[in-house]
Order: structure tokens, then sequence, then C-alpha cells
């Protein structure tokens, strides 16, 4: 057995033909999408970067693996203390690892573990290729490590190779020779120019209208010519918007490139591949441009893509139901043979994804803890967030959208829907409780987070960014921060 998995960072599903956007970003991928599983409500535990990929290679949670921020000590796994043996349990337990005990060479070509100092990922691959620029790769710094290591051992057996490129990734760096193959397509319908303007004049916040490289920075981006430094026209919200889906048919030709060669080499009706990504990227929903910073749908909803030769070899199928990221890789290795470790959080459907059939969760607990502090519930048509720290955007303690009625949450239904907004929190509970009581350590890493200060990204930016915002006329946010965080002054 073969497999491939495909793992472009910061890719959100409706961006993607398959997924049903308007442009041909993805020709490549929906050419795999017709042959695969398309997974429509796959959601990852943990956002952004470093907790989606910890929980993901280690199946459990960020509540239980310590691993919830991008800094400080919770972006680092618990340690273990005198119970630790020669192993740690990120090696002794992890997705690598119950693969390599099941008979596969794993292989990753990812700058990731660079990228965030999360050495502990490593654990379990035989062959680590780092293309070293930390995630600031193309994909053709990326793909052709793949592809001479696939040269070399495409067509032997019992194999795992792990590709990760990063093109829809702020700084948008497509190549300039690329072109635009969007030129001419119009925005996705609900960015109109009332969205626009009301993000553009009572917007605030890290990647902000105003400010979507960060807290204010309009010049270091210069070197990239397809961001602007600011969301000020709709010319600007365009060309955003543009950078962000080039990126993506960019690395869909690398992706291209390595489906092609499995078929020269006479393996690819044999090689499972698996698509899918780490987190998804907010394009102005909750007021966020270009980055990952909430635990809402749009951050924490992730394309998957399964193709299983002996499996899914007839009509191409969605599954509806909800997932965690990790229950896949469970499924997965079940199905190549090994056994999942008993303290992995994530359930396996393997005997559903043989029969054809959906067998999912009835309900979800995503996380954010690096760019805000926040717990959500995905139930039914609805995400409801719960908010500790709102990370200087305009996020009230709790906030519900319907999101078959509004998918790019517009419109805040907690006011209205209390009995919702109460089974939410019901469904809250009930999973810290399970969660608690799971748990090896009598620590909640999100209580960490809040008691160092808050998400890596915000801490210490404060001040400055409040004379920010009244020198550019938004007073009232800034009042509203001040109030909001006054030990942080």
């Amino acid at each position: 057995m073969r497999i491939l998995y495909i793992d472009v960072d910061t890719l959100r599903p409706d961006h993607l033909g398959c997924y049903g956007y308007h442009r041909d970003t993805s020709p490549n991928i929906d050419a795999l999408a017709r042959q695969s599983v398309r997974f429509d409500s796959c959601y990852v535990t943990d956002a952004p970067c470093l907790p989606s990929r910890t929980a993901l290679w280690s199946g459990r949670a960020g509540f239980h693996t310590g691993v919830i921020n991008h800094g400080g000590t919770a972006a680092d796994p618990f340690i273990e203390g005198p119970a630790r043996g020669f192993r740690d349990t990120f090696y002794a337990t992890n997705w690598m690892t119950a693969l390599r005990r099941a008979g596969f060479r794993t292989v990753t070509v990812s700058p990731f573990a660079e990228r965030h100092s999360a050495w502990h990922w490593c654990a379990g691959y035989t062959e680590i290729y780092n293309t070293g620029k930390s995630g600031m790769e193309r994909a053709d710094e990326v793909v052709p490590t793949a592809l001479d290591w696939l040269r070399r051992n495409g067509q032997s057996d019992n194999w795992f190779l792990h590709v990760n490129t990063w093109d829809p990734h702020t700084p948008y760096r497509t190549p300039e020779d690329f072109g635009n193959p969007f030129a001419g397509d119009p925005l996705p319908a609900w960015i109109t120019e009332a969205v626009w303007r009301r993000a553009w004049e009572t917007g605030f916040g890290p990647h902000s209208a105003r400010e979507p490289h960060g807290y204010g920075d309009e010049t270091f981006y210069e070197q990239y010519p397809r961001v602007p430094a600011q969301l000020d026209s709709m010319e600007a919200v365009k060309m955003w918007i543009d950078g962000y889906d080039v990126g993506i048919r960019y690395t869909d030709r690398y992706i291209g490139q390595l489906l092609n060669l499995l078929d020269e080499l006479g393996v690819l009706d044999e090689t499972v591949i698996v698509f899918s990504s780490d987190h998804g990227e907010n394009q102005g929903e909750l007021g966020v441009w270009g980055d990952h910073q909430t635990a809402d749908h749009i951050t924490c909803r992730v394309p998957l893509l399964v193709r299983w030769p002996g499996i899914t070899d007839g009509a191409p199928r969605a599954d509806g139901a909800l997932y965690y990221h990790y229950d896949w890789a469970a499924t997965l290795v079940e199905l190549a043979g090994g056994q999942v470790p008993a303290n992995w959080d994530a359930r396996p459907f393997t005997e559903a994804f043989r029969a054809g059939a959906a067998a999912g969760r009835e309900y979800l607990v995503v996380s954010q803890g690096a760019w805000s502090c926040q717990r959500s519930v995905r139930f039914d048509d609805y995400i409801c967030l719960r908010t500790y720290h709102d990370g200087y955007k305009a996020l009230d303690p709790v906030m519900l959208f319907n999101l078959a009625d509004d998918p790019h949450e517009q419109r805040d239904l907690a006011g209205e829907a209390p009995a919702v907004v109460d089974r939410a929190m019901g469904y809250l509970a009930e999973w810290y409780h399970a969660m608690m009581l799971a748990s090896e350590h009598n620590i909640d890493p999100m209580m960490t987070v809040l008691r160092e200060g808050g998400p890596f990204h915000t801490r210490g930016m404060l001040p400055a960014y409040l004379e920010r915002l009244r020198a550019t006329g938004r007073g009232a946010a800034a009042e509203r921060l001040a109030a909001r965080h006054p030990d942080e002054l």
C-alpha cells in the first residue's frame, strides 16, 4: 500500500471548485475529487497551524497535548515529568508511529517543524526533508523534493509521503510571470461594497481592512506586488482575494505534477491520495482578512478528499457528517492495518467508510488560542462561539451563526435564539467534563494562555494599537478595547 498525503497550508474549502467555488482555482484538485469521497464538514480541533498539526499527528485535542498557542507555555506539549519513559508519549502514540508499526516507511517534505520549533511533530518519521524557508516556500520550492523522492521510491511498497505546500498563506508570493488567471472574474458574491465599507469604516483588530498585515505595517509587504497595503477600496479587496486564489491555483499546478508522476510510475491507481489542510482562512469573516484568528467555521473547517483504491472506485460521493480531522487519521490507521493508540481522542469510522456511509459526531468543539481565546461548538446548522479573549477584534463573549443561511457569519443570532445558545453551552460543558476526566494533567491550557497574558500574537501589542486606532478616527474602538483589557495597559 502507498499513501500520499497532500497538505496545503491555509486552505479554506469554499475556494475550491470541488466545494462549489465559481473560480477555476483547482483543476487538478477537482479532478482528484471526482474520484474521491469529499468531506464537507471536517474541522480541526485546534487552530491555527501549530495546534492543528500537533492535534492531528498526536490524535489528541490540544486540551490533552497542551498545545493551543504559538508561543508561551502552551506552544509545547505538556512536560511528562518523572513518568516520562526513554521515549515520550508523543512519539509512542502518534500518527506516524502507528503507521510505522503497521509496516510503513513514513516520510515528510515540509518546513513545518522548523517554522514553529515543533520538534515533537517530527516523531515517528523515518525520513524528514526540510525545504528550509520556514513556510515561506512556494510550491516550486517544495514539490521538486517530493518528486525526487517518488522517482527513487515511488514504485516500492508500504510508504506514507506527506507533502506540505504553503502558497495560499500570506504574503501572497506567486511569481509575477504566472499572471492572474482571475483578473476578469468577479469576487465571491457575498463580498459586496456594503460589506467592504462596513469593514473599512468600523472594523478594527489585527488583519482588519485597515491593518491587513497585522497591526498597521503598510511597508513590510512592499516586496510582494500581489498584496495591497490596505483594503481601502473594492479594487484593493479584489487584488487581495485574487492573490489568495492565485496561490491556490499555483499550488494546484504542482499537485498535478505529483499525480502525473505517480501515473508515469504506474502506481497512481494503487496509491491512496489524501488531500487536506491545517486550517482555513478568513477573508472578511468576523473582520479578519487573510488570517486564521478565530475558532469559527471559516478558520476551523478544512477540505478533506480521500481517494482509496478498492473503496472509492465508484461514483464520487460527499459526506456531510461532522468529523474532527483526526477522526480520519484514526480511520486511515485502521484501513492500513494498524491499531489506533488507546490515548487518542479520535474516533475511527472505518466500517462506515468502507460501506459508503456517514458516521460523524453529534457536535464538535473547536479551539483557538494563538490570536484569540475561543472555544466554539459546531452542531446542526449552527456554530456558537464562546470568547475568553477577543484578540482585539469585535467579538462578543457569545456569538451564534446559522451556517445554512449565513455561511460567512454576518449576522449574530445569540440575542435572538437563547435556547440554541443554551444548547450549545450544554454541549460545551459536556465536552469540558469529558476532556477533564480523560486528561492526565490538572491543567486547562486555555487558562494557561489567559494567565500568561493572552494569545501569543496579541501580547504587548495593545498600547501602540490603541494609539493607532485613535489616530485613524476609531476612538470608539479604542475605548472598547481599553475597557475590555485594562490589565494590558
